[in-house]
């Protein structure tokens, strides 16, 4: 688990905040940003497909029966179980094929996760994105929570796109490419602004920014 030092953070923030005003804002209202870290393992990014394209709470309650399911949320515990197992506690029948498909990816070593963390962020993104199951987004989050890669960049991003285009006072959201687009003036900072991006909107909604497992 690695998180970006608190002086980094805030070089970081200064700088896209003089890039980007709507970030400027975020950051005067936030402060330095929480990094959200978590150890690297297959039990962070099972329960990142968990969530993902789905709200908080049915997720939440589809991770707690997957763990009583488990037991412990490993890749040999989830080829021990078997889809239909999976699929009982709610995932979808998607969602249960890519569980196993990462799971058999970690013990047959096609995905090694400290190789991964070790490696350059190009490298490490193709290697997650190789797997069946591990998409963009989801390669982009692990590598937020589980190495601090500072530019890391969830595109697409819902929640982002949505606290940008309010700090901006834009009147609609930016389309993905342009949002991406518009994100190539925070690099190499751009997981810096997600994590701006979230707290700002976790505060404007008065809850906590939760943590990854």
């Amino acid at each position: 688990m690695t998180a970006p030092s608190q002086a980094r953070l805030k070089a970081a923030c200064e700088a896209i905040a003089r890039a980007d005003p709507a970030l400027a804002r975020a950051y005067e209202l936030t402060g330095l940003p929480v990094w959200r870290a978590g150890e690297p393992t297959y039990a962070m990014l099972a329960r990142m497909i968990t969530h993902q394209q789905i709200s908080l709470g049915a997720a939440a309650s589809i991770w707690t029966r997957t763990e009583a399911l488990l037991g412990s949320v490993t890749p040999e515990a989830v080829l021990a179980a078997d889809a239909d197992a999976l699929r009982a506690c709610g995932q979808s029948r998607p969602k249960a094929g890519h569980l196993i498909s990462i799971a058999e990816a970690i013990v047959t070593g096609t995905l090694n996760l400290p190789r991964v963390c070790s490696a350059p962020l190009d490298e490490a993104r193709r290697e997650l994105v190789s797997v069946r199951g591990i998409g963009p987004w989801t390669a982009e989050l692990f590598l937020l929570y589980a190495t601090g890669a500072m530019d890391a960049f969830p595109v697409g991003d819902v929640g982002l796109m949505e606290a940008h285009k309010r700090l901006s006072s834009a009147e609609t959201r930016m389309e993905i490419k342009a949002f991406t687009a518009h994100a190539e003036v925070w690099r190499p900072y751009r997981g810096v602004a997600a994590h701006l991006l979230w707290a700002w909107l976790h505060l404007d909604r008065g809850d906590a920014a939760p943590a990854p497992s």
